[in-house]
């Protein structure tokens, strides 16, 4: 793979997804905020993991996910790097089951999601994705303003004071019991 197909990721999953129009980004909070604070704990730990390794780890983790989904091998350690690995790995820990078995536990014990059908994961993978490309369109806009840690920067300055610690967090939406 060449860095223009590892590239091509993005508007892969945003033509098969869909994305985060501005101002919608509320709606979708519970699972933004679990990834944006796992990367910054990240980013807190090992300042190396910058914007600009950010933008790699989204790629990364977006081929993890179409892995999953597809069943397809799809080879990218080429461009996996200590740094940008932090990265990819604090994005997963908020909402992969095959990264974070608690996560994994939680789902298999109060759903019936059935972690081995494409289908299902192709759709469980939705919110995710789309949050990842809306990351990616913030991590571009703050490192252009603001240079090569310009999206962390962003983020302490808008959230940092709430996130502590350096456990990597997870938010999952369960499906709503029936009430009869």
């Amino acid at each position: 793979m060449q860095q223009y197909q590892f590239e091509k990721i993005y508007s892969q999953m945003k033509k098969e997804f869909g994305k985060i129009r501005h101002g919608e980004e509320d709606f979708h909070a519970m699972t933004l905020f679990p990834i944006e604070g796992n990367l910054l704990k990240t980013h807190r730990q090992n300042p190396a993991s910058n914007s600009r390794r950010l933008r790699e780890a989204i790629a990364l983790a977006l081929f993890d996910i179409k892995s999953y989904y597809t069943g397809e091998e799809i080879s990218v350690d080429k461009f996996r790097d200590e740094n940008n690995q932090k990265l990819e790995h604090a994005i997963l820990m908020a909402f992969d089951p095959f990264t974070n078995e608690e996560l994994r536990i939680t789902l298999t014990e109060q759903t019936e999601i059935d972690l081995a059908d494409r289908t299902i994961l192709h759709d469980y993978y939705k919110e995710p994705i789309i949050c990842l490309l809306r990351i990616k369109e913030s991590v571009d806009t703050w490192e252009k303003q603001m240079g090569a840690n310009g999206y962390f920067d962003f983020l302490e300055n808008y959230m940092g004071h709430e996130i502590r610690g350096d456990k990597m967090e997870f938010s999952v939406m369960l499906p709503a019991k029936d009430m009869d």
